[in-house]
């Protein structure tokens, strides 16, 4: 049976017992395994004991984007042709990366940007009937990205440090007519953090509890992502950018509400001041 080579790459910052755990699930699956680590100190003795992780301490917080880039620079050079990319709390079940890579054999991947399972998590998402489809956008985690076509599109974003990187960049590919090929009945497990939905006046709103500064990356990276790729799809940047419901939910359900709301004004000042990259704290 004719078998692909992979490279992985895992972003780590601050990682919990589990999050390193995580790492397990897949490493048997690819050829090399980039650990891009943004903690404060070092991870790399409480790694998984192997030759296939090539540890590669940031000793700062350098977003998602750069360590992406900078690990498919280095798989590149040395032959791969696809990179799994890897946030930390994200879990593989067994056998569904080795039938991933399969159906990659089986495909014209002249025009694949990206090949995904779906992502099981706690967002109240419908999953499609059909084996296979092709989504406008996905998340990072989980996804076997085609370096050939990331090369051309120069990569994901790094002045998006943060929030947006993946959406952007799933933009970017079907702006270049690339798609995304999503393989339904493949599952991968992703936490997604301290999420939860309230019933607002028969309307169920989702309630994400992110952090002051990511509030920030989502108010500011999000307009950008609107500007560039308005016209690939109107409706789903409209969606984007509807700041109403963030607000409403940070000022029923969350905590921190004043500094959450401070910062997602920075963000929409610096986004008017034309100011990218990481936020002056």
């Amino acid at each position: 049976m004719k078998k692909l080579k992979v490279a992985g790459v895992v972003v780590l910052y601050e990682p919990t017992d589990e999050d390193i755990k995580n790492i397990d699930s897949y490493i048997d699956d690819i050829d090399i395994l980039y650990v891009m680590d943004n903690s404060k100190s070092e991870n790399s003795k409480r790694l998984p004991k192997t030759k296939k992780i090539v540890y590669l301490f940031n000793g700062d917080n350098l977003g998602i984007a750069a360590p992406l880039n900078k690990a498919a620079d280095l798989a590149r050079k040395e032959g791969y042709l696809w990179l799994l990319t890897l946030d930390q709390d994200t879990h593989f079940k067994k056998g569904v990366l080795n039938s991933l890579k399969q159906e990659i054999l089986k495909l014209d991947t002249s025009s694949v940007g990206i090949v995904t399972p779906w992502h099981k998590t706690k967002l109240k998402i419908e999953k499609p009937k059909e084996k296979i489809d092709y989504p406008l956008d996905v998340m990072t985690s989980g996804n076997l990205v085609n370096l050939k076509i990331h090369e051309k599109l120069n990569g994901f974003k790094e002045w998006l440090f943060i929030d947006g990187v993946d959406i952007e960049y799933c933009l970017n590919l079907r702006k270049n007519n690339y798609r995304v090929v999503r393989f339904n009945e493949l599952e991968i497990d992703h936490q997604l953090g301290d999420i939860s939905y309230h019933n607002f006046f028969g309307k169920q709103l989702l309630v994400t509890n992110h952090s002051a500064v990511r509030r920030y990356y989502q108010c500011r990276n999000y307009l950008y992502i609107k500007d560039m790729y308005y016209d690939v799809d109107k409706e789903f940047c409209q969606t984007l950018v509807k700041y109403k419901t963030y607000i409403l939910t940070i000022l029923l359900y969350e905590k921190n509400k004043f500094s959450k709301l401070k910062f997602f004004y920075k963000g929409y000042r610096d986004y008017r001041r034309g100011k990218r990259g990481k936020i002056d704290e």
